[in-house]
């Protein structure tokens, strides 16, 4: 794919059809933008053709009852152009900002239905950009870009007949200077769109930049890399400033260009319309003149002002280019499935699962194992043996190479996705929290989830006492990721958002790793109570945290090794037991 069409062209039709189909929904504010466009160039044109009249018919013969009458008739042009204005400038803004909610939610709604596979490969700061400014430059299409180029076309095919129509010699004096302004416009527009490019490349490597290292804080000032971190900014400001740079040059060469042009067209009229008057050839036509001087500015103000808002719709289409082509990315989970069910048992069964990350790369080797209705199953085994992978196929984040994973006997492939997840809770061990109340991240919205249940269900797992200690209790505002809370207070909440789901699978996935004794203590409650009658998955790298599992199975590179009980292992003295013994005089050393 050449870089061209990746980044979109200015004269993209397939591109432009795209974004209009989604003014379908908005067709009479369309089409009111489009008519007021037609009276503006109307009015535009009356100004001058009223000027010339009060010149060469009012003035000379000293009426001042005809006089009165233009300079009303003046009054009412201008005040039916500031009306067309205001509504044209109104309604274009509004057809705009009306596509870009749209379209902002269609976005939004893919990017949350994407596989996590995406996610992993996707710089954040990138999609926030797709999100946030590019969608206002694909407003700015209708607002400053497209009705703007076709108002100012309109104004210039008008005056352009006026002037044939009052005097065609001078006219073509003046459409003689035109090709200079056209043929610098299309060199000036070839260069701004290789420039809009460079800055909304940069835009995005910018953004992208300072959202991981705001996110990562912690890392920059624990290793100490301040100085490093500002230079590498440093750099890609400097890449933004001089890509932003290129179009203020070009800017600076092209208006200069426009304004002579018409310097040089309003001093050709001036003369050539003296000579003809002396001439006799305009003889009490002075208005004329000054109707051309009124008309070039028609004309010659509009084209290079229709520069500017090319630039802008070019800007408008590169970013619709890089939005459409995150629409068109084929990311999903297949959502194919037709059962829908109010509950499950809770048996699950994998049957000789494959899977990779990246293709070619397996990170599963045909893993088979069953979870029996209410079980406790462990899974316990060194970083990158595949732990969290099952609990991320169970879920379907990812589609697994081959084999099968069912539960209750049906393929998790032939449920609805939403009926899939609403039977399965998981307690994660970097918690995520949202901006916002205990209340809302431990409900998630559910309206169906009340303060009062969640109350009781704090009251059930033991975690009550520790958040109405919080100032404002289930109201307290964790701030962005929970920062607010310690890393064991995340753990709890995590605990409790997943009870009041009342699921019939809970995975606990490393979550009592990295926390303090009271909360373990508090957390070890809670994981009693909400497994209790539960299908549950347990995967710990501290074993012992599930020395009472049902069964442990124990996974090296992406295969199951060992399974049994706790005892059952330790008896084997293999993998399990020299690994339980290697934790366990460790932690007597500590």
């Amino acid at each position: 794919m050449s870089s061209e069409k990746e980044q979109g062209k200015a004269f993209d039709f397939r591109l432009f059809k795209r974004v209009f189909e989604f003014t379908k929904p908005y067709r009479p504010i369309f089409w009111l933008v489009a008519f007021v466009a037609i009276f503006l160039a109307g009015f535009a044109v009356l100004t001058p053709i009223l000027v010339r009249q009060i010149i060469n018919t009012a003035l000379p013969e000293s009426s001042l009852e005809l006089l009165t009458l233009l300079v009303l008739v003046m009054g009412g042009v201008l005040l039916g152009q500031v009306l067309c204005q205001l509504s044209f400038n109104y309604f274009a803004n509004l057809l705009g900002e009306s596509v870009i909610k749209d379209l902002r939610i269609k976005l939004f709604k893919k990017m949350i239905g994407f596989k996590m596979t995406y996610f992993d490969n996707s710089s954040i700061g990138v999609l926030v950009t797709r999100a946030v400014a590019d969608m206002q430059r694909i407003g700015e299409i209708f607002s400053q870009g497209f009705f703007v180029i076709v108002s100012d076309l309109l104004k210039m095919l008008a005056g352009a007949f006026v002037m044939i129509y009052i005097n065609w010699k001078l006219a073509l004096i003046v459409f003689a200077i035109l090709p200079i302004i056209l043929i610098a416009t299309r060199l000036f527009q070839q260069a701004m769109k290789v420039a809009f490019i460079e800055v909304r490349s940069q835009v995005s490597n910018l953004n992208s930049f300072v959202q991981e290292r705001i996110a990562g804080m912690k890392i920059v000032q624990l290793f100490n890399r301040e100085e490093i971190e500002k230079e590498k900014f440093r750099s890609i400001n400097e890449k933004h400033q001089n890509a932003w740079l290129k179009t203020v040059w070009y800017n600076s060469i092209f208006f200069p260009i426009a304004e002579i042009s018409y310097s040089i067209g309003i001093g050709l009229v001036v003369y050539f319309g003296v000579v003809q008057n002396l001439d006799n050839q305009l003889l009490n036509d002075t208005g004329s003149i000054f109707a051309f001087f009124f008309l070039m500015d028609l004309l010659f103000r509009p084209l290079r002002q229709i520069a500017d808002k090319f630039n802008t719709l070019q800007m408008g289409m590169v970013a619709a280019n890089r939005v459409f082509k995150i629409l068109d990315t084929d990311s999903h989970i297949d959502d194919s499935g037709t059962i829908l069910k109010e509950e499950v048992e809770g048996d699950i069964q994998f049957k000789d699962v494959h899977f990779g990350y990246v293709e070619n790369e397996e990170v599963l080797h045909g893993i088979s194992f069953d979870v029996k209705v209410g079980e406790t199953i462990a899974i316990v085994g060194a970083t990158g043996a595949g732990k969290s992978t099952i609990i991320n196929l169970l879920n379907r984040f990812y589609e697994i190479s081959s084999g099968s994973i069912s539960i209750d006997g049906t393929d998790i492939r032939d449920f609805k996705l939403h009926s899939l997840r609403s039977h399965i809770a998981v307690v994660l061990q970097d918690v995520f929290l949202f901006a916002d109340t205990i209340k809302s991240n431990i409900s998630l919205q559910d309206k169906s989830i009340s303060l009062e249940i969640i109350k009781a269900a704090a009251k059930e797992i033991g975690v009550h006492e520790f958040i109405s200690r919080l100032p404002g209790g289930f109201d307290y505002n964790v701030k962005e990721r929970g920062t607010m809370l310690s890393s064991g207070q995340r753990q709890l909440i995590a605990f409790l958002r997943a009870y009041v789901s009342n699921p019939s699978i809970l995975v606990l996935d490393e979550a009592t790793s990295s926390i303090d004794t009271y909360s373990e203590q508090l957390i070890q409650q809670a994981t009693a109570k909400i497994t209790e009658g539960r299908t549950s998955i347990v995967i710990a790298h501290r074993l012992a945290t599930i020395v009472k599992a049902d069964k442990i199975l124990v996974m090296e590179a992406g295969k199951i090794v060992e399974s049994g009980t706790h005892k059952q292992l330790l008896k084997k003295g293999g993998y399990y037991s020299d690994l339980y013994e290697a934790q366990f005089m460790v932690e007597e050393v500590a």
